[in-house]
């Protein structure tokens, strides 16, 4: 990812979030000159390796868990998260600014090293913590304990899990910190008013002008 220094995103707590809160992310390998992408979801688990490490599943017909399967050692796995973003036009940063049209956004890169986990507790493991991620934010959470065990283990031989240990990290905020500080408080005035992925960008525009 082209990261100019000015847009370079640094700040490990806010990574952390972008990751966690966009965390249907964008898993991309290749093996003998051919790109595999599947959308799925990811639970980062900072305890894995030195740099931490992401978790998922796909189907086992999904053909990109053997291309994951069959990486060398030292090959990298990308997976893409996408945080808000937005259009800006010139207009929103005041009436005699000079400025053409562009697009703020938040993306993260993290690229691993890939394990296959193919079957039994540990894959059993990464389904309770992917289901409790996601559960634990509503009022009456639901768990894999109220299906029958049998049951649970007949749907995961339809599935493959697996491990990314994170390698290094490309964070970019495209943020507008290139104009002076009024165009951006008027374009993320403007923002304020949009939609919610409008709004989150306009709110962190605000927020990087008061650090």
């Amino acid at each position: 990812m082209y990261v100019p220094e000015t847009f370079a995103l640094t700040d490990p707590m806010e990574i952390r979030r972008v990751i966690q809160d966009y965390d249907f992310g964008l898993l991309v390998s290749g093996v003998g000159g051919t790109l595999n992408a599947s959308h799925l979801p990811f639970l980062l688990d900072e305890s894995l390796g030195e740099q931490g490490g992401l978790f998922g599943h796909m189907a086992r017909p999904n053909r990109h868990w053997r291309d994951l399967d069959a990486m060398k050692e030292d090959d990298e796995a990308l997976v893409i998260f996408q945080g808000p973003q937005s259009y800006i036009s010139p207009s929103w940063y005041g009436p005699e600014a000079k400025a053409v049209p562009t697009w703020n956004y938040v993306a993260v890169h993290v690229y691993g090293r890939p394990r296959i986990i193919s079957a039994g507790d540990e894959l059993m493991r990464v389904l309770e913590k992917l289901v409790g991620r996601h559960e634990g934010k509503l009022e009456q959470p639901w768990s894999l304990d109220r299906l029958d065990r049998k049951f649970v283990e007949g749907m995961t031989r339809g599935i493959v899990g697996f491990e990314i240990a994170i390698t290094r990290i490309e964070a970019k905020a495209k943020l507008s910190q290139n104009k002076d500080p009024e165009m951006q408080r008027n374009a993320s005035e403007v923002l304020s008013r949009g939609d919610a992925a409008a709004r989150e960008i306009g709110g962190l525009m605000r927020q990087n002008l008061q650090e």
